[in-house]
């Protein structure tokens, strides 16, 4: 009786240590930056749902760098993280990156932006095209059928700059509006802020600005209140900061995105992968204007 009484107790402990031991399986999530505001708030959202599931979460910053991220990526199959959630820098160039995985056999989730090459289990994002026509139809709205609009673009090469420009100019192309000009800012407040105060000079007549992220909008918006000139903004995120701006009645509007339910659902997809359930190759994340 004692014999059979150990023999239990001792698969009880082993059990446990199993259930333990899975429950903190590391998964990991690579960010393009963490100098952004959007970014931070996708990691917060992860960690949490990583902690409420058990498992240990580790973050990297890729910097904007695309070879920073395929480092990251290579530290991570050595480490033998069991998922990677990656919100690519560029959508060509993290192919290299989420191969890499794929010899490994860790399967990848993309959050926000995609991948053009390689094997990806799930992509996580907004209908960026949506968001861009809503800005689009919102500008509209509010300047008139004829407004003279300029664009600010993020990253070149990235899905989330691609499909917010093909959104707004879906709306440009299909009305009576004139596009001034459009020139990439990298998605930075800085670069809003410079590149914004060149267009200001080159096209005076300017009346509304869609700015691909809440960051160059906001960086925009010091141009323009610095020019004194009276032009609607309209940023795509909704970022605290970029909220905040909208309630003081500085931003027109933001199309507004969930960073923290992207950053969540990353992890959410990665438990049911593991778990070798069927998930969805493409996860929509609701949007809604905010102004």
């Amino acid at each position: 009786m004692k014999k059979l009484v150990t023999f239990i107790s001792a698969a009880l402990i082993s059990s446990l240590m199993t259930v333990t031991a899975y429950a903190q399986q590391n998964i990991a999530i690579v960010l393009s930056t963490l100098n952004n505001p959007f970014f931070v708030s996708m990691k917060d959202g992860a960690q949490a749902k990583a902690k409420e599931l058990g498992y240990n979460l580790i973050v990297l910053d890729s910097q904007n760098d695309p070879s920073k991220e395929l480092s990251n990526v290579e530290d991570l199959t050595v480490r033998g993280v069991k998922a990677i959630l990656i919100n690519p820098t560029d959508s060509d160039a993290v192919s290299n990156a989420i191969r890499l995985a794929n010899r490994a056999k860790i399967p990848v989730i993309t959050l926000d932006r995609g991948a053009n090459h390689g094997k990806v289990v799930a992509h996580i994002a907004s209908n960026n095209v949506a968001g861009g026509e809503m800005a689009g139809r919102f500008i509209r709205a509010k300047i008139g059928p004829t407004a003279k609009v300029i664009q600010l673009e993020g990253i070149a090469g990235t899905s989330a700059a691609r499909e917010r420009g093909q959104g707004f100019m879906n709306i440009v192309k299909h009305s009576k509006m004139q596009l001034l000009a459009s020139q990439p800012a990298d998605f930075d407040r800085t670069k809003g802020l410079n590149v914004m105060e060149n267009l200001l000079t080159a096209h005076p007549d300017v009346q509304a600005v869609f700015a691909q992220n809440d960051e160059m909008a906001l960086g925009a918006l010091r141009a323009i209140q610095a020019s004194g000139k009276k032009v609607l903004v309209v940023g795509f995120d909704g970022t605290k900061d970029g909220i905040a701006a909208v309630k003081r009645g500085a931003l027109g509007a933001t199309i507004a995105q969930q960073p923290a339910l992207i950053g969540a659902l990353g992890v959410i997809t990665a438990d049911r992968v593991l778990k070798g359930e069927k998930v969805s190759k493409s996860i929509p994340v609701p949007l809604k204007l905010i102004e």
